[in-house]
């Protein structure tokens, strides 16, 4: 039995792990497309280290694009196995895959009108993603499913998006029964609407750990609310300009609007509009509601005076092109909650362009942004940005908080992986995280009594 890392190894996007066992079977953990402009992994989305019609089941850690989105590819390319997660993340795939399947189809679109003798093919269509939906299996939390004979995944509760989990996989050999386990991404402790992360089995026998964080030390939470509040109110009360945040549709999105909803539920937020300007943010905010079991009491004790934590007077949900576009010639005061978190895309990108020389304004970086994207060169603050064709002068103030990240960070991780048995761990891999960000934790994880700690190579195979 082998695992291989067929992706996110020395790098924060593109998770896909292989796991090969005796009798022949492959299941895969993760799908994930690759997102950035590393030229090393310029070929990622669309090759392969396997033969997609060889895998017999995935095995999915949650709903984010860089570990489910090349899911439709898989499929299109000859998978045929069922997909297997949580309840929450089946539903949250049926949004964030179906939009990411229209970015490909556009992004083809525009670049043969460019140049029609490049006939450019997008990765995949909502054909394929259509197909790939009918082949999930949606499972709850903390029991053993049967995937086969040989073979049974336990998902507990990962703390970081809705739907998020750690995978166990307990697989029957010649020898007794092995725990394989993966960490997917790990949340943090006490932060709002979702549960805790939940601690993995501790008898594991091999172990892949994301490492996104390692290193670095989270602001604490105490103050996310109190600095979040004084940002609205230079921004848009003194300056009366907009404070532009660019957020993930999925989990940060939902995250700033319950925290502004509590604002306007304590009296304190400025009388000023609010807009979340992202189709799949409200599809993914209608996903939210409808999954309470993945709430934390906090939650829960809230909604008894506010039902509905995701909605309030002064806030406004945008679909339509014109209602977003209309946002360029508001006068005033406003915040406006756009995708993508990275600024790689969507409509974020129009509003930065169009507010980012305001010295009135501000553009708050509320999330990771991986090397090579706008979002990253914008959190080095450069007097100008190159965008749509021009340079554009930075005027705006440019304020991050990585408080919010739904990342647990190197404490809140060697936290987590506390409990496991350090003496049935035969090789721990970390893999989703920069290196510079994974050589202080494997130092760190270490000094806690993980003796083989590896940092593998895209491509590169593990014996269990």
């Amino acid at each position: 039995m082998k695992v291989t890392i067929c992706g996110a190894a020395g790098t924060v996007t593109g998770s896909c792990h292989l796991l090969q066992l005796d009798n022949g079977c492959k299941i895969l953990l993760d799908c994930g497309l690759y997102q950035g402009s590393e030229e090393d992994f310029e070929e990622f989305n669309t090759n392969w280290l396997f033969e997609p019609r060889e895998i017999d089941y995935l095995v999915l850690s949650h709903a984010h694009i860089d570990h489910s989105g090349r899911i439709p590819k898989l499929v299109k390319d000859g998978f045929r196995g069922d997909i297997i997660c949580t309840s929450a993340t089946r539903d949250l795939c049926a949004v964030m895959l179906m939009d990411s399947a229209f970015i490909q189809e556009q992004d083809a679109e525009y670049e043969n009108r460019r140049d029609p003798q490049k006939k450019a093919k997008p990765l995949y269509t909502a054909d394929d993603t259509e197909q790939a939906l009918e082949q999930f299996v949606g499972i709850g939390y903390n029991r053993w499913y049967a995937v086969n004979d040989q073979v049974q995944v336990l998902f507990r509760d990962a703390g970081h998006i809705l739907g998020s989990a750690t995978v166990t996989l307990k697989i029957k050999t010649a020898d007794g029964e092995k725990l394989i386990g993966f960490t997917g991404d790990v949340g943090r402790p006490n932060r709002p609407i979702l549960r805790d992360p939940r601690p993995m089995p501790d008898n594991l026998d091999f172990l892949i750990s994301e490492s996104t964080y390692g290193g670095e030390k989270h602001d604490d939470m105490p103050d996310d609310a109190e600095l979040f509040l004084s940002i609205i109110k230079r921004t848009c009360v003194e300056n009366r300009g907009k404070l532009l945040i660019p957020a993930f549709s999925v989990g940060r999105t939902q995250e700033i609007v319950y925290m502004l909803d509590k604002l306007e539920t304590a009296g304190k937020l400025p009388k000023v509009p609010v807009y979340v300007d992202s189709p799949l943010a409200v599809n993914a905010t209608e996903i939210f509601v409808a999954h309470p079991e993945c709430y934390d009491k906090n939650l829960l004790e809230y909604m008894t005076q506010d039902p509905n934590p995701f909605g309030f007077d002064s806030l406004k949900y945008i679909r339509a092109v014109k209602d977003s576009k209309a946002l360029n010639d508001l006068k005033g005061p406003a915040i406006i909650i756009s995708a993508s978190g990275m600024m790689t895309g969507g409509r974020i990108r129009h509003h930065i362009f169009n507010h980012i020389g305001d010295t009135a304004n501000t553009l708050l970086i509320v999330g990771f942004c991986a090397p090579g994207t706008l979002g990253a060169y914008i959190r080095t603050n450069p007097e100008t940005i190159y965008l749509f064709g021009q340079e554009k002068k930075v005027g705006a103030k440019i304020e991050i908080m990585d408080s919010f990240s739904g990342h647990a960070d190197q404490g809140e991780l060697l936290e987590f992986l506390n409990n496991i048995n350090r003496n049935t761990v035969s090789r721990l891999l970390l893999v989703h995280g920069e290196r510079d960000r994974q050589l202080p934790l494997m130092e760190a994880l270490k000094n806690e009594g993980f003796q083989n700690v590896v940092l593998p190579e895209l491509g590169e195979s593990f014996d269990i």
